[in-house]
């Protein structure tokens, strides 16, 4: 990513992060008219910031001096030959494989794993794809439970006797699933930063009794299904607090650890998915995803309905305008919801475990797309240097 860009992707991340603490600060309390309208009027100037931000860095910078483009000679060929490169990657993946055939649980782990990212996968092999399977389940035990919590908030609060801090909690997980959202960008932010080398060294015996000893570098970098796994670490954590804590400040915790998990899931998703199964198939390999969510919002209701129904009383309620007789049931108390916060909680370690055999089925291909990379940029700058 050129200096530029990066500085204008820096701008609008802080932007964006300060807007989003504006709001949530500035509106989380009551205010007078004036007040209203200054904190108005604040947002709608961080909201217009966005506009000027570009502009701005446009006009006050010239052409990055480190982009490759003031360096081109029209005289040099636009391909570098990357023999060198397709026999270092083919070395790493050879040795990759002869780390994994020492151990049987390796075999079983990396067994169809990909071998490359952003190789397209139509919809017949992606439903045949096991790590297309592993992503579905993490995606379908852990963001799409913290949708359904989200829709079932406010009889979660009615139940628990905390209807007038309904929206309150409303408020905090919107924000925090805002937040969750802007934290998907992080890595992507972070990737040179957080990225680490190190050097295989690779000795061979030759037929004339000679060692060749071959020295192999190569970065890497965390996966960014290693992110996914990540994010999803505070769903259970949130849904055994509130299983085994049922008040008002657990539910307040446990709803914002739901909001940030599951927004860093939803934005991070479309990316996750383009990396890992091509990026020309992205819409509908996604659509396939995304086919989880009114599974798992009709599965988790249904749990959530029949623990509701099961622990409630059937009560009788006349409609004043029609003056009909209908019933209800009606729970309260914190055997409404205590199971089902339980059986969500065991659902969401399950995503967690599936998205940590993803991530380790995927790090070889995320350590080689880094490693090729590296040496890329490398070639590009030898290539630039080179009279």
């Amino acid at each position: 990513m050129p200096n530029h860009d990066r500085r204008v992707f820096l701008g609008l991340y802080i932007l964006a992060f300060v807007t989003g603490t504006y709001l949530v600060v500035f509106g989380s309390f009551p205010a007078t008219r004036s007040a209203a309208r200054v904190i108005l009027t604040g947002a709608m100037v961080l909201l217009a910031l966005p506009l000027i931000i570009p502009a701005c860095s446009s006009c006050s910078h010239g052409p990055d001096p480190a982009s490759p483009l003031n360096h081109d000679d029209p005289h040099k060929p636009l391909l570098i030959s990357n023999n060198h490169q397709t026999v270092s990657d083919a070395v790493m993946e050879r040795t990759m494989e002869h780390q994994l055939q020492g151990s049987c649980c390796g075999k079983i782990l990396h067994k169809g794993c990909l071998a490359v990212l952003g190789e397209e996968h139509s919809a017949k092999r992606l439903i045949g794809c096991v790590d297309f399977w592993l992503y579905y389940t993490a995606y379908f035990c852990g963001a799409t439970v913290g949708l359904v919590y989200s829709n079932n908030l406010g009889q979660i609060a009615q139940s628990l006797h905390q209807q007038s801090r309904l929206t309150m909690l409303l408020a905090v997980y919107s924000s925090f699933s805002f937040f969750g959202r802007l934290l998907s960008a992080l890595p992507d932010f972070l990737h040179r930063y957080l990225s680490c080398s190190s050097i295989s060294i690779i000795i061979r015996w030759l037929p004339s009794n000679l060692i060749y000893i071959q020295f192999v570098y190569r970065t890497v970098s965390l996966a960014r299904t290693g992110w996914l796994a990540a994010a999803l670490v505070p769903m259970p954590m949130a849904f055994f607090l509130m299983w085994k804590q049922q008040d008002g400040s657990a539910l307040v915790v446990g709803t914002a650890l739901v909001g940030l998990s599951s927004g860093f899931i939803f934005a991070a998703a479309v990316s996750v998915t383009s990396e890992l199964f091509g990026p020309n198939s992205v819409g509908v390999n996604h659509n396939i995803l995304i086919t989880n969510i009114p599974l798992g919002s009709f599965l988790y209701g249904q749990i959530a309905a029949m623990v509701y129904d099961a622990n409630g009383q059937r009560m009788s309620v006349m409609d004043n305008r029609t003056g009909t007789i209908d019933t209800m049931i009606v729970c309260m108390g914190v055997k409404c919801y205590s199971t089902t916060f339980f059986v969500w909680g065991c659902i969401t370690l399950l995503g967690l475990a599936s998205s940590i055999v993803l991530f380790r089925r995927t790090k070889p291909a995320y350590a080689t797309a880094a490693s090729r990379s590296s040496s890329c940029k490398h070639l590009q700058q030898v290539s630039r240097e080179t009279p």
